[in-house]
C-alpha cells in the first residue's frame, strides 16, 4: 500500500487559504460587484477615494510604529518595514490628485474627517501593534494590498469606461493593481520567512482587518 505524500504549502499560501472566506465576503459586497459590472456613480468612486485617503495617510506612521516594536532578534523584519516606508511615502497625495481629477475638492477632502468605519480600522491598527503584536500590521497589509491585486486593475478599467474619467484619476488603484508584481513578491517572501507562531498572529489579524475593511465599503453609496 503506497502512502499518499502530504503536499507542503508555503506560509503565504496558508495565509491566503486561511483567510479566503473573509476575502470572498469582502469582494462579494454589492458595491464592489456593482462596480465590476459597470454600475457605479462618480459619488461612489470619490467616496471610496476619500476613505482611502484617510487610512493610507496612516500607512507610514504605522510602519514606523511596527518597526519600533519589532524584537531585536527579528531585525530582518525591521529592515523590511524600512523598505516598505520608502515605497509608501506620499501615496496619500496620489489619492488627493485622483480626487481632483474626478472633479472633487482635494483641499476639502484633506481637511475632512473619516467615516467611523475607517476610523475604527485605523484605530485597531495602532492598537493591535501596541497591544497584541507588531506583526498584526502585516494582516492589514495583506487585506489592503492582496484585495487590491485581486480587483484594482479590473475595477479601474470598469470605472474609467463607465464614468469616462481620465487616466490621471486612477493612480492609486493602478499602483495597487496587478502591475505591481515586485511589491507583491516582496510581501510573499516576507510572509514565507515567518515561523508558525508568527504566521498565526498575521492570520488572526488578517481575518479581523477583512471585516473592518468590509465595513468601510458597506458605508459607500451603492448604485440605484
Amino acid at each position: 500500500m503506497q502512502l499518499q505524500q502530504k503536499q507542503e504549502i508555503t506560509p503565504f499560501e496558508e495565509l491566503c487559504y486561511a483567510t479566503s472566506e473573509e476575502q470572498l465576503e469582502l469582494v462579494s459586497l454589492p458595491v464592489i460587484q456593482q462596480t465590476l459590472a459597470g454600475k457605479i456613480k462618480l459619488e461612489t468612486y470619490i467616496a471610496f477615494l476619500m476613505q482611502a485617503y484617510h487610512h493610507v495617510k496612516h500607512t507610514v506612521p504605522l510602519l514606523m510604529l511596527t518597526g519600533s516594536r519589532i524584537n531585536e532578534s527579528d531585525e530582518w523584519l525591521r529592515t523590511a518595514m524600512a523598505e516598505y516606508i520608502e515605497e509608501e511615502i506620499g501615496h496619500e497625495k496620489w489619492i488627493l490628485n485622483d480626487i481632483e481629477a474626478c472633479g472633487g475638492d482635494k483641499k476639502q477632502v484633506a481637511n475632512s474627517v473619516p467615516d467611523f468605519a475607517t476610523e475604527l480600522m485605523v484605530a485597531y491598527a495602532y492598537d493591535s501593534i501596541n497591544r497584541i503584536n507588531p506583526l498584526c500590521f502585516l494582516g492589514m497589509v495583506h487585506v489592503l494590498e492582496g484585495t487590491s491585486v485581486q480587483i484594482a486593475t479590473k475595477a479601474a478599467g470598469c470605472i474609467k469606461e463607465t464614468l469616462n474619467l481620465p487616466n490621471k484619476a486612477f493612480s492609486y488603484l493602478i499602483s495597487h493593481g496587478d502591475l505591481d508584481q515586485d511589491h507583491q513578491k516582496f510581501f510573499e517572501n516576507l510572509i514565507n520567512r515567518l515561523d508558525e507562531q508568527q504566521l498565526q498572529i498575521v492570520i488572526k489579524s488578517c481575518k479581523r482587518f477583512y471585516k473592518l475593511y468590509a465595513n468601510i465599503f458597506r458605508g459607500l453609496p451603492t448604485y440605484e
